[in-house]
């Protein structure tokens, strides 16, 4: 990280500069660490500068002028999800950076940070990657400025981009550039999208293809003839189109399925699918929801054509994802000699971030759930990658022996989710040629392998490690999933549950969850039983801590105000809420800005999908989840009555809020005040009807009101759950 350093190992230049908007943890779980190490491993001198100063080139001259590129990332998260909420609010912290330093890194921190390497060293090759880069590949809707944004690539001016889990194409790029091949010669790299002229294929034999011709899930190239000859693999295209078929003159061959597919893979590798242009998407909402979903069915490693979509006089050009590391390939990249914490340099300083993952282990990445608002399959991709079991275990150990403050508990084994460990498609061929979005939506594929049996074995394995005391799980769990599996549930339940546990149903309302691509609320219920039921067998106290967005698109007042009476009738008060934010690439972003759904056939006339965009709307979805409180009750009264659902308003156990008048009681000050009455009153209420059964009265606290019925209302929850460490 400085020329001391470089010293004391007698370098005189990097070959790899890696430029950070993170604090420099050497851990797995960050990327510049991760990059750093493997590159490392392959025989390269890396520097890494972590939040530079942008405001001038210097800081990015620390290290001197690399041999070989710039790697610039603005981190683990994206700059803009960093520093603002989805009220667009700057917030006041910052987990990745020292002692939670806020504006340590600027906005669109990759399209900066890229500038300045290159006003640095005007002639150096700069790569770009990370989170923010990846979902900015191509045109995409900016929430924070409320407009399309072009490609990240053109405004950095950077060589080439790398998206998604990149170690394949990074140690191939590396390597090619080391060898002295240039950057604009590096084509043909998975994962990997720059900038050609207009109209560019890579050879001849290549053929480009207007996407509205394929704006349907499934093939789009004409079925292969399986009666052709074995130099006819065209297909039946002729004979379709009315022209006559042309004379066999070889002998008829049948093709066998594998031949088959085998060819189609062939012509699928040399055709490109052309998207509408930046100029296009950004004029058309139409057009651009058709882009998002030819983007989305393109996402599969195993049958994804590469991509093209115009910007002004030239093409981004994206090549198909990079395909998923085996498990031996994720043993390798967790297994490098990672120091396990801060750079020295930071001395003593927090950094929440690494406080919330020190003791915990990622054991699997990629997601196929699909869900509309998530990030995590467009970056990490829906092919779950996993490491092996004596990897995991080892690294176990390693904590247990390197890493300071270790008690004994591990805080989470997991990753994107906490349960798709070793999960995968029971028929790989099946894998490579299937063009759905989700694996479990609507319903679980029956080709999808649930079996928990290997992810049971590491938790059994990890309890017995000397010197580990528990084994927390903290990931989110995937409840339609789990419940395949009643022996998993039982020993998560029995061994690995903290007393709570956090599941995202994210809402109730089919209307909001068929946008979201997430089960029915009747499968929360399903799970709901069996961790109570295995909570009491073994003895525990144990509490589920559900989580749900708000004015999430296709969210109505009416679901949002359902779901509020969900959480009252289950005696559920949130403390913390979430509030849909649309980031780059999303779907669920896609719905958002063009109210168009991309889950089915885009056109003009298509669904319509109702999107809260109006604060004084985000406000009141948000204010449904949290109904209990006072604050919170002038625009529920007021939003309540619009809706003519004023009979919700009263202070009887059946109303969703209490009766008050702004203008009579002076607001919420006074609403508080009626909140007081209305538990003095319910107290009351309690303690007649017990006196009645001859039953002692409800205790009551030192303000006078009796406590909460279930000592496992979510404020307790989320409070205890931050006095303990857990993330």
């Amino acid at each position: 990280m400085s020329r001391a350093e470089m010293e004391q190992l007698g370098w005189d230049a990097c070959d790899v500069i890696l430029i950070t908007g993170d604090a420099y943890i050497d851990h797995p779980s960050f990327g510049m660490a991760l990059i750093g190490r493997l590159l490392e491993a392959q025989g390269f001198r890396v520097g890494i500068i972590s939040q530079p100063d942008w405001h001038s080139a210097d800081a990015f001259r620390a290290l001197g002028k690399p041999k070989l590129y710039f790697g610039i990332t603005a981190g683990n998260m994206d700059s803009m999800i960093n520093r603002y909420t989805a009220d667009r609010k700057i917030r006041s912290e910052d987990a990745y950076t020292a002692n939670a330093e806020p504006n340590k890194r600027p906005d669109r921190a990759v399209v900066v940070y890229a500038q300045r390497a290159r006003e640095a060293y005007a002639d150096t090759t700069i790569v770009i990657g990370s989170i923010e880069a990846s979902l900015r590949r191509i045109a995409h809707y900016d929430y924070w400025t409320d407009k399309v944004k072009r490609s990240v690539l053109p405004d950095s001016k950077a060589d080439i981009l790398l998206f998604g889990n990149a170690e394949r194409a990074l140690v191939d790029l590396t390597h090619r550039l080391a060898a002295g091949e240039p950057i604009k010669a590096i084509r043909n790299l998975r994962g990997t999208a720059f900038m050609v002229p207009r109209g560019w294929l890579p050879a001849d034999d290549w053929s480009a293809t207007d996407s509205t011709r394929i704006d349907t899930p499934g093939r789009a190239e004409a079925p292969l003839n399986p009666y052709g000859s074995t130099e006819d693999k065209t297909g039946c295209a002729s004979a379709a189109s009315g022209a006559p078929a042309a004379a066999v003159e070889k002998p008829i061959l049948i093709l066998s399925r594998e031949q088959r597919q085998a060819a189609q893979k062939e012509q699928r590798s040399k055709s490109v699918i052309r998207l509408p242009s930046f100029e296009q998407v950004s004029a058309d909402p139409v057009l651009y929801a058709h882009a998002s979903r030819i983007l989305h069915l393109e996402s599969n490693p195993g049958n994804a054509r590469a991509l093209v979509q115009g910007h002004g006089e030239r093409d981004v050009w994206l090549n198909p994802q990079p395909l998923p590391l085996a498990m031996d390939e994720m043993d390798g990249v967790y297994g490098l000699p990672y120091a396990r914490g801060p750079h020295p340099s930071y001395g003593n300083a927090r950094i929440p971030a690494w406080e919330m993952i020190r003791f915990s282990i990622n054991i699997m990445r990629g997601c196929f759930g699909g869900c509309t608002f998530c990030s995590i399959t467009e970056h990490e991709g829906r092919i779950v990658q996993s490491r092996s079991e004596p990897s995991i275990l080892r690294e176990i150990e390693e904590i247990r022996d390197k890493t300071k403050g270790f008690t004994g508990t591990i805080s989470d084994l997991g990753g994107p989710t906490a349960n798709m460990y070793r999960l995968a498609c029971k028929d790989k061929s099946i894998e490579e040629t299937c063009r759905r979005l989700s694996c479990v939506y609507p319903v679980i594929c029956s080709n999808l392998g649930t079996d928990h049996s290997k992810l049971i074995s590491v938790y059994r394995k990890a309890r017995e490690i000397r010197g580990v005391k528990k084994v927390l799980i903290s990931s989110g769990l995937r409840y339609d999933l789990a419940v395949r599996s009643p022996e998993y549930v039982k020993e998560l339940v029995s061994f690995h549950v903290g007393g709570l546990l956090k599941i995202a149903p994210e809402h109730t309302e089919q209307n909001t969850l068929s946008k979201m691509m997430k089960p029915g609320i009747g499968n929360y219920d399903t799970f709901k039983e069996m961790f109570d039921r295995f909570s009491k067998e073994a003895g525990k106290k144990q509490y589920l801590i559900p989580y749900f967005i708000a004015a999430h698109p296709g969210s109505t007042d009416e679901d949002m105000m359902h779901l509020a009476l969900w959480l009252k009738k289950n005696d559920f008060k949130l403390d913390q809420v979430q509030t849909f934010m649309p980031t780059p690439m999303a779907m669920a972003t896609t719905m958002y800005h063009t109210r168009k759904n991309p889950l089915h056939k885009v056109d003009a006339d298509s669904e319509l999908v109702e999107t809260a965009r109006s604060g004084q709307v985000r406000k009141l979805h948000k204010a449904f989840l949290r109904y209990h409180d006072p604050a919170n009750w002038p625009i529920l009264h007021e939003g309540l009555k619009r809706m003519g659902r004023a009979d919700l308003i009263g202070n009887s156990s059946r109303h969703l809020i209490p009766a008050w008048s702004a203008a009579e009681d002076g607001g919420p000050g006074a609403a508080k005040r009626s909140a007081g009455k209305v538990v003095s009153q319910a107290t009351s209420r309690a303690v007649d009807k017990a006196a009645l059964k001859g039953k002692p009265a409800p205790a009551r606290s030192a303000a006078g009101h009796a406590p909460r019925k279930n000592p496992s209302s979510i404020g307790n929850v989320q409070r205890n759950t931050q006095r303990s460490g857990r993330k």
